[in-house]
């Protein structure tokens, strides 16, 4: 090989090195910063009981987005404590928020709210949904939750006699996105359309999904950075061999 194609080679090598750690650096930037990201926009959970079936399991292992209890809407499946209800942490779905009037049931046996019949695909049930009827309208700054398993659920209903019914919204520390373990569960926690015409709407989901990307990315980006180093020494050694 004459000079210009050693000169040549050498370039080649040192803009492959440089690009190899820019990969690196960059996937590193993602994978770390995906990471602290993670940290700081998600709480992990796990959920005590089957109060929440089938949406999830008792066992399962959550992320749940932290909140503040102002960006709570209807149909959200949240993370709340209040200490009229327990000592711990408990997961229910948010049905009726601030004025609203909360009935169960209509003759189809569907919770009513503000006179509009909400259809709950995510109930676990095979006849209404709840065996225990209730009117009532929610106050101020206050909401109204469910179990999705309503068999099995102690929730606003339970309390209803008790006047601790209504959890505040100041109560709720975080809002579920997704399961992520055990991996047969693993899935994102949808948001249910049926309140989708009350005003506010549904929630917007989590960064969850950019989170995810940012870290994949970055763990590609590192790998095939680093591969670069034994890739190059390989070819190098083999043009070495072709020459001698």
């Amino acid at each position: 090989m004459g000079k210009a194609g050693r000169n040549s080679g050498r370039q080649e090598s040192g803009l492959g090195q440089t690009l190899s750690s820019l990969a690196v650096a960059l996937g590193c930037v993602l994978f770390l910063g995906g990471f602290v990201w993670g940290a700081i926009a998600y709480q992990p959970y796990t959920v005590p009981t089957d109060s929440m079936a089938p949406t999830v399991q008792s066992g399962d292992r959550v992320l749940a987005e932290r909140i503040d209890g102002g960006d709570v809407r209807r149909g959200d499946v949240v993370v709340f404590e209040d200490p009229s209800w327990g000592d711990l942490p408990m997961v229910k779905r948010v049905v009726g928020t601030g004025g609203d009037k909360v009935v169960c049931c209509d003759r189809q046996g569907r919770v009513v709210i503000n006179g509009e019949p909400v259809e709950e695909p995510y109930v676990a049930r095979d006849g209404p949904a709840s065996s225990t009827g209730f009117e009532r309208t929610v106050p101020d700054e206050g909401l109204f939750l469910l179990g999705d398993h309503r068999e099995d659920s102690q929730d606003s209903r339970v309390h209803l006699k008790e006047g601790h019914w209504a959890v505040p919204r100041s109560a709720v520390n975080a809002r579920v996105d997704a399961t992520a373990w055990p991996m047969s569960n693993l899935g994102m926690v949808s948001r249910p359309e049926s309140f989708a015409s009350f005003s506010g709407g549904v929630s917007d989901l989590g960064p969850l999904r950019p989170l995810l990307a940012a870290i994949v990315t970055g763990t590609v980006l590192i790998m095939a950075g680093a591969a670069y180093g034994p890739i190059a020494l390989r070819r190098g050694r083999t043009a070495r061999g072709s020459r001698g």
